[in-house]
């Protein structure tokens, strides 16, 4: 086992994995920087969606190692690995997947009220991630009530109002119109830059892959290529172990 170097928030070594047989990854090492935005792009299909769950803790891969800062989370039980992705990480993906009994501020709320916050305070925070979002307007409501971009929008609130040390966002722009994801996405990327929040964005867009500070490209479950920008000074980017 192979210590991930200090800079690196999130790190992954020759990760393999498969659904059903067929193989979502193979031999993919990456590593991330605190406090950057890194997209992970390629065509539907190429293993983005795996990878992001490999790294959070959603799935643990067949062969390779994950490490959260110093913690290994490959080797982390379930329970432990629930906690981490309670306490430390924050999920985006293409479905906001809220909860129809609950209003629009508590389904943004819900992380904080899981963990124990009044829900005053809890109220105070996830109204002023909504307002921030332009949906404050119908924190009252019910989700049926506003449209599926809308609720997107809580969905992105619901994942930022931990302030989460890592954000994984899986297509998070898949149900909305180009013009109202990009406003999303600079919110998005405004936020993590001035909270310091590590993003991973997955996405098949290269528009949507340029608001990142570096993108990493895969296809067919393996990285390809090399780095859409440029490593900073006195760092190599991961190679290839596939």
């Amino acid at each position: 086992m192979v210590a991930p170097p200090d800079n690196d928030v999130l790190w992954a070594r020759s990760l393999h994995c498969s659904h059903s047989g067929s193989p979502a990854l193979t031999g993919v090492s990456l590593g991330v920087r605190e406090g950057e935005i890194l997209a992970v792009h390629g065509p539907r299909g190429c293993g983005k969606t795996t990878l992001l769950q490999c790294l959070s803790g959603q799935l643990v891969p067949q062969q390779g190692e994950v490490w959260f800062n110093s913690a290994p989370v490959h080797t982390m039980g379930p329970l432990l690995r629930e906690r981490l992705r309670r306490e430390r990480f924050g999920w985006i993906g293409p479905e906001p997947q809220l909860v129809p009994e609950l209003t629009v501020w508590e389904n943004a709320a819900l992380p904080l009220l899981l963990r124990g916050a009044t829900r005053r305070v809890a109220r105070t925070s996830a109204t002023e991630w909504l307002e921030r979002l332009d949906i404050g307007a119908a924190a009252r409501k019910r989700p049926h009530a506003v449209t599926q971009a809308q609720r997107q929008r809580v969905a992105f609130a619901r994942a930022l109002v931990t302030m989460p040390a890592v954000l994984f966002a899986d297509e998070p722009t898949a149900p909305l119109h180009r013009t109202d994801g990009a406003q999303v996405l600079r919110t998005l990327t405004t936020a993590a830059r001035s909270h310091g929040i590590t993003l991973l964005l997955a996405t098949h867009d290269a528009e949507v892959a340029a608001l990142a500070d570096r993108a990493v490209s895969l296809l067919d479950g393996r990285r390809v290529g090399t780095d859409l920008s440029a490593e900073p000074e006195g760092r190599t980017a991961c190679s290839l172990s596939a």
